[in-house]
């Protein structure tokens, strides 16, 4: 029997779509530090064994090791992915904005929500409790503020970072400029510091909270929430509306945003599908992909779903959608509970399923 064109173009899709999905599930999961158990030890300890705290963002570092923070905490700690030895780099075990000028194991930190590396290995941590980002020198190990003064407003913009003003920033990213960008999310922007000058501005947002455009130019639109952020080698932003239950790409060179992902509805709904038709519930993290596609947590969903750039499809590719503590193995077998972070490297998906008190990689 003969197909039409339109029947073959959707046995094609059909085929192409189970083909992915026999792809994905040839992964596993498998937890590479956390027992389930909150907590913490004496370090360093055997990864195995290890207690974690609500673990939040994670980041390959420099040296190859994998590094995350937990927002319980306060603390930074480093997991030699060799050895599986855990130790903390930063934070004393106690909330508060405390520690400048000094070592950062004896610094204080308030609900690091995330961190990440620039260029020359220095070590950069966004507090939301504090409404700061502080620094890590990578030589000295002594710990500064590089933006916001440790009280919640909005104010500084073309002045030093060190003296202005957020509330409850989120997340951070550099872009291919080297500039920082920081999630302001309760004053719904996108800050800019630029790392030469020191000067901060706001890159996106107009501080109203409110829908934002499907497509559009970046100045005058409003952001509903701007709670996650990544970039491209090219300097394009992938964004996540936490209230806005969608993601938008910047487009670096024309400074238009386009929505990606996300009706605005609250939901799970819409896995092999167009992206922009599906529903998501509360993303809180993300992560760019080199192969063109966008991992999310779709944290009150409780899993990660994967938005392939080249066809618009979106797919779960961890969790079931219940809340839950695994088992590993099988990734859409595997519960998770509420997870914020991932990290995409060489292939290997982090995540860090934060109320499981648990680092799982998909690989």
């Amino acid at each position: 029997m003969r197909l039409t064109r339109r029947e073959f173009v959707a046995t094609a899709f059909v085929v192409a779509a189970s083909a992915r999905a026999g792809r994905a599930q040839q992964k596993r999961v498998r937890t590479i530090v956390g027992t389930g158990t909150a907590g913490s030890q004496a370090d360093p300890i055997d990864a195995a064994r290890a207690l974690v705290n609500n673990p939040y963002g994670v980041v390959i570092g420099p040296d190859g090791a994998l590094y995350f923070c937990e927002v319980d905490t306060g603390r930074t700690r480093r997991l030699d992915l060799a050895s599986g030895r855990l130790t903390t780099i930063a934070g004393n075990g106690r909330k508060a904005y405390a520690g400048d000028g000094g070592p950062a194991l004896a610094a204080s930190f308030s609900a690091p929500h995330e961190i990440r590396f620039d260029a020359t290995g220095n070590l950069f941590i966004v507090e939301r409790d504090a409404h700061v980002v502080r620094r890590i020198d990578a030589r000295t190990n002594l710990v500064s503020t590089l933006a916001g003064i440790g009280t919640a407003g909005f104010s500084g913009d073309g002045g030093p970072a060190a003296s202005a003003q957020f509330r409850m920033p989120h997340s951070i990213a550099f872009d291919a400029s080297g500039h920082l960008l920081i999630c302001d999310i309760a004053n719904s922007r996108i800050r800019a510091v630029d790392m030469k000058t020191g000067l901060v501005r706001t890159y996106a947002g107009t501080g109203q909270r409110g829908a934002t455009p499907d497509e559009g130019p970046l100045e005058g639109a409003p952001l509903n929430g701007p709670r996650s952020i990544d970039t491209d080698a090219d300097g394009n932003v992938y964004l996540a509306l936490r209230e806005g239950n969608t993601v938008f790409r910047i487009d670096r060179r024309t400074e238009r945003l386009t929505r990606i992902a996300g009706t605005g509805e609250t939901g799970y709904a819409g896995d092999g599908g167009p992206a922009t038709a599906a529903k998501l519930n509360g993303p809180k993290g993300i992560a760019y992909s080199p192969d063109s596609s966008v991992y999310i947590a779709d944290t009150e969903s409780h899993v990660i779903r994967r938005i392939d750039l080249k066809t618009g499809t979106i797919t779960t590719v961890m969790g079931t959608g219940a809340r839950g503590d695994g088992p590993d193995g099988e990734p859409l077998g595997c519960r998770l509970a509420r997870p914020h972070g991932v990290f995409l490297s060489r292939g290997v998906l982090y995540v860090t399923d934060s109320e499981n008190h648990r680092i799982r990689v998909l690989e």
